[in-house]
């Protein structure tokens, strides 16, 4: 797999509800994110991920770009808890070690039900 196709893979197997599979999988050792609502090792962010997706088991998650540079990964996403939820339009940034992700930054913006701009957020 490519390092666009693990992070795709890393990422939809968290948001459907197999986060264990997603680390267990994809996640190297000494990982660690920069989720400013958790503790930054991989147990604390794998376990909120399996509780939010007990909480929204109807989660959707639609991928709109990835980018790689070097041993970096970025994933332009739209994440919604259900069919009726807005969402959030997130970007995740994935740091790799070869094949293992080793860093992970993500960042959401609330998608508003007015927009100004006509472009919209994807």
């Amino acid at each position: 797999m490519t390092r666009k196709e693990i992070a795709q893979d890393f990422l939809k197997l968290a948001a459907n509800g197999h986060s264990h599979e997603a680390f267990r999988i994809h996640v190297g050792k000494k990982f660690k994110h920069h989720n400013a609502y958790f503790k930054g090792d991989a147990d604390t962010l794998m376990l909120a991920m399996e509780e939010s997706s007990r909480t929204n088991p109807n989660k959707i998650f639609k991928i709109h770009h990835i980018l790689e540079d070097g041993n970096l990964v970025v994933v332009h996403s739209h994440l919604k808890q259900n069919s009726k939820d807005l969402g959030f339009a997130v970007v995740h940034i994935l740091k790799f070690k070869g094949e293992k992700i080793v860093e992970l930054w993500d960042l959401g913006q609330p998608i508003p039900k007015e927009t100004i701009n006509e472009h919209g957020m994807f």
